[in-house]
């Protein structure tokens, strides 16, 4: 019983902080971007070169012709089941992301182009299977932050993070402990945010996902010591708003690297 009261009064305070902060924000620092998250599924031999010109050469300008960018084109490093690319579309509806597809069978410039990828037939397919999720980004990071290295297409690596909750409540406190300075803590770390995403639509849910940008594999592991050991971090870990029950279950850490028509 006491545990049900403290969970439901400090349930109601997040709430009440979190509509507080948000509402205090002016109409365009509360604009939220939308994300779809692709998952293209390969094989090994030519489906990753007509993928990638796919993307480079017709999708990506598409997309980019549509408003939408910048776009994350990653090959996964490190994860299960590679080959496999990952795209990840910035948009400012759900409708305008959720349409995708039928709103480039209507582009005649993308379909000359795609048509290696879009026309491929049953006996040589260009992909095995494409999964996609649906995110809103959290308010207190609202835009996907391309590294600075994307700029100068310098050498870059990306770490894409999915937390799965054991229940809604503590998936909604995992979000409110990134808005507790949790983002911070990342910056003066060295990790370099560049999105963070509630799922509002895909498989294993509730969950969120974010992605960290850094120059390297060195680089990758000196930002998480120092974000380990950092006492402010520590101090928010033992809050007793969050450290009630475990509430992350499960997390799914992927390793990617940008392929040359990538835009972060």
């Amino acid at each position: 019983m006491q545990r049900r009261q403290f969970l439901t009064a400090s349930l109601a305070t997040s709430a009440m902080t979190l509509t507080g902060n948000v509402s205090a924000e002016a109409p365009a620092a509360r604009a939220r971007e939308f994300y779809q998250i692709r998952r293209y599924g390969l094989t090994s031999g030519p489906q990753p070169k007509v993928t990638e010109n796919y993307f480079a050469h017709a999708l990506i300008p598409a997309l980019t012709r549509m408003g939408m960018g910048p776009m994350g084109a990653l090959r996964l490093d490190f994860g299960p089941e590679t080959p496999t690319y990952y795209l990840i579309i910035p948009g400012a509806s759900v409708e305008s992301l959720a349409t995708l597809d039928l709103k480039l069978g209507e582009d005649q410039d993308f379909l000359e182009t795609a048509a290696p990828f879009w026309n491929a037939t049953a006996a040589a397919p260009a992909f095995q299977r494409v999964e996609a999720s649906l995110l809103e980004a959290f308010a207190g990071w609202p835009k996907l932050t391309p590294p600075p290295a994307a700029a100068t297409k310098s050498k870059r690596i990306f770490q894409m993070r999915t937390y799965e909750s054991p229940s809604h409540l503590d998936h909604q406190r995992k979000v409110e402990m990134f808005h507790s300075g949790e983002f911070d803590y990342f910056v003066k770390a060295g990790c370099r945010p560049v999105f963070f995403g509630d799922t509002l639509i895909g498989s294993r849910m509730p969950n969120l996902t974010y992605m960290l940008s850094f120059d390297d594999a060195a680089a990758l592991d000196a930002g998480w010591n120092a974000f380990r050991n950092d006492p402010d971090w520590k101090k928010l870990q033992a809050n007793p708003r969050f450290a009630f029950d475990p509430i992350v279950s499960n997390i799914t850490n992927l390793i990617l690297s940008p392929l040359d028509c990538s835009q972060i």
